[in-house]
């Protein structure tokens, strides 16, 4: 009768752990991303308990966020009048220092292993580096970022390579990636990335600005075909 009871419990556990395990569905990745926007290259706007733009480049309008988060200086990510076009008087910019120093307003300066909470949103900062390349080098601790939005924590990774560190990210729902090559990983060193990161859903970035294509995108969502649901984004 105990064997029977132990074995009872067992395959009930083990159902619930296949449950929480199994990869997305598409109606679960829809819920999931619906307020996810995608402006080209690093740009998201997210939407939630507050409104969060990535790297705002090339906008092609005004807004306006609560919270900016670059994660590095470069003209494409950091860029000044593209943050103008939506930054307010309430607007938190998120940077590290050498992109901070040139931007104005509340701006927090910050640097990978960081934790802060913004306007009621947690933020965890986390490293971004090339391993194989001298375009973003670990010394200049630039970042990518983990916060949480209606309950998801979302992974921005900035303009990376597959990092030991992202083995170490904990639990995540959605990992924004960039896929292009050249300055960054590849979409095969991005799937790579995140078969160890092992989000519920990966969304590609990176791509069909300044370098890399659609083609890029689409072999990342193949490479993980079965594995991890890839959401590929329309620009808008």
């Amino acid at each position: 009768m105990v064997n029977k009871i132990i074995a009872l419990v067992f395959c009930s556990f083990l159902s619930v752990a296949i449950i929480c395990s199994a990869p997305a569905g598409a109606e679960e990745v829809g819920k999931m991303t619906e307020n996810i926007h995608w402006f080209g290259h690093d740009t998201f706007k997210i939407t939630g308990e507050k409104v969060i733009f990535t790297d705002p480049f090339k906008l092609k309008k005004r807004d306006t966020a609560d919270i900016i988060l670059i994660t590095h200086e470069h003209y494409d990510h950091c860029s000044s009048d593209d943050i103008k076009k939506i930054q307010g008087t309430a607007t938190v910019i998120v940077a590290p220092s050498d992109c901070a120093s040139k931007l104005s307003g509340n701006v927090k300066k910050v640097k990978p292993g960081d934790k802060l909470t913004v306007n009621g949103i947690d933020i965890e900062v986390v490293p971004a580096y090339n391993t194989n390349k001298q375009f973003h080098t670990k010394d200049r601790n630039w970042v990518g970022y983990i916060f949480t939005v209606n309950g998801q924590r979302i992974y921005i990774a900035g303009d990376t390579d597959h990092i030991p560190e992202m083995k170490t990210l904990g639990k995540i729902d959605i990992a924004l990636l960039p896929v292009s090559g050249t300055y960054v990983m590849t979409a095969e060193e991005a799937v790579q990335a995140a078969l160890d990161i092992n989000p519920k859903v990966a969304i590609p970035m990176h791509y069909n600005s300044i370098v890399g294509t659609e083609k890029d995108a689409s072999r990342f969502a193949e490479g993980l075909k079965g594995k991890v649901e890839v959401k590929i984004l329309q620009e808008e």
